[in-house]
């Protein structure tokens, strides 16, 4: 693992992977162990999978919807993957800048190049790495969300952007969930400039 080179207090803080090497898992630990950070809402014109929920995952638009808001100079970065258009909402995190915030963003690779190009002095990239690309596909064989043909073009990109992991700013091997957890919550404290939180009591030491 890599790690911050200073305790600079940069805003935007960015957990991409390949599919499946496990950065929605890295991005919601996070959000449940500081308080301090606020989820950045993607947008996409992709249909909502189960227990999704349109203003609190993504905001799920038409593609009619999404081109116009593109148009519009609405989002800070965009790209279409397999067929459907993700993107970053601007005002978001316009604001969140001008109030001090901090916002943590579970978004591709190339999205969080771009999203850095747009705020180089305030974005923090963390980049969640597969053990290998045999591990990769078995776990995305057995999330069983995929055909064998999405499969395959899932990990022909995720060679891709592994090629991109060196221009991120922290790199994590995700080998084994609980020691990828802790080491992103170290990175992320020193980030905020603040310690690591205290487990939460567990239920039996509070009864």
């Amino acid at each position: 693992m890599s790690e911050p080179q200073s305790h600079s207090r940069r805003h935007l803080i960015v957990i991409s992977a390949p599919s499946g090497a496990g950065k929605t898992t890295v991005a919601r630990y996070l959000l449940t162990r500081f308080p301090q950070l606020r989820f950045s809402i993607s947008a996409t014109t992709r249909p909502p999978r189960s227990g999704e929920l349109h203003g609190k995952d993504y905001f799920f638009l038409t593609r009619q919807q999404f081109e116009e808001a593109l148009h519009a100079g609405a989002f800070v970065e965009h790209e279409e993957i397999f067929g459907h258009l993700y993107g970053t909402p601007r005002a978001p995190v316009e604001e969140a800048l001008q109030r001090g915030e901090y916002l943590l963003f579970d978004i591709d690779v190339k999205g969080a190049l771009s999203l850095r190009q747009a705020y180089p002095e305030e974005t923090f990239l963390i980049y969640v790495a597969p053990p290998s690309m045999e591990e990769l596909e078995r776990r995305l064989r057995r999330r069983g969300t995929e055909t064998e043909e999405q499969i395959q073009r899932r990990l022909q990109r995720a060679a891709l952007e592994l090629s991109y992991q060196d221009l991120f700013d922290a790199i994590i091997c995700n080998e084994q969930l609980e020691e990828t957890l802790r080491q992103a919550e170290h990175i992320v404290a020193q980030l905020l400039g603040i310690e690591v939180p205290s487990p939460a009591p567990s239920s039996e030491a509070q009864q």
